[in-house]
């Protein structure tokens, strides 16, 4: 009687959620063939038209990000392959047209030099995103659970050893595992990176309109979110320049 309930509740669910699935596909099919003809900014129009409807994806991002870009509209092309690599940070394609579109950028700001641990360790969290880690992070913690009974129940002293030291070596990979997928969860979650997208932005020493100017940049500028005050957000550049600036002139990723 319960597995005839569990399926009769399954056939149910699947029937709800198939037309929305297959709408979505549709859509996405019909603004990928208005892309493939050219039509760009029809195209734009259909594909921010899904994510109004609140789906999300890597490849929608991607699309749209490719159809601004051929739109001649780099900002919007910048900032949605910004949220596409968000998305999936191996994705080659999503990077190299995101850096292809960056260099066409006005702003060329060189990054602070840093501990090459560190940068080490952002390029192997970028490796996968916050679901892969979480998977191996409960992998990792099985092991670890399956050492600890290697280790108690064994009956000789090198088993024991082994369920030892193989335990501890899986508990460090689960906390570094769990560390990244938290830290690829709060990227998505707390977004503090923007594009400016007013052509030219004065950027100001203090939070107000008579504020001295302290430098300019341009539209496709990638900056860091790190204060705000009312209409004013405090950027950070990559090389550690700070200043306020109106928050109508940006985008958050």
């Amino acid at each position: 009687m319960m597995r005839k309930t569990i399926l009769i509740l399954s056939a149910l669910l699947y029937l709800f959620l198939m037309p929305v699935t297959a709408q979505e596909d549709q859509r996405f099919a019909k603004a990928n063939e208005l892309y493939t003809q050219g039509k760009f900014e029809e195209a734009t129009k259909a594909y921010e038209e899904i994510l109004r409807t609140g789906v999300e994806s890597p490849e929608l991002y991607y699309n749209l990000g490719n159809a601004y870009y051929k739109s001649g509209l780099l900002p919007q092309a910048i900032l949605n392959y910004e949220r596409a690599k968000l998305l999936a940070p191996r994705d080659q394609d999503i990077e190299y047209n995101l850096q292809l579109a960056r260099s066409q950028t006005i702003d060329k700001i060189d990054k602070v030099g840093e501990f090459f641990l560190k940068t080490w360790i952002r390029a192997l969290r970028n490796k996968a995103d916050s679901d892969t880690w979480a998977y191996m992070s409960i992998a990792f913690f099985v092991m670890v659970i399956a050492m600890l009974f290697l280790f108690y129940f064994s009956s000789t002293a090198t088993l024991k050893k082994a369920g030892f030291f193989m335990g501890i070596l899986f508990l460090f990979l689960f906390i570094f595992s769990f560390s990244f997928s938290r830290q690829q969860k709060q990227k998505l979650v707390n977004r503090d990176y923007a594009i400016i997208f007013a052509p030219t932005v004065n950027v100001k020493s203090s939070p107000d309109a008579s504020g001295t100017e302290i430098f300019v940049l341009h539209e496709g500028t990638k900056v860091k979110v790190i204060d705000e005050l009312g209409e004013w957000r405090q950027i950070e550049l990559s090389d550690g320049s700070k200043g306020w600036i109106n928050a109508s002139t940006i985008e958050i990723i």
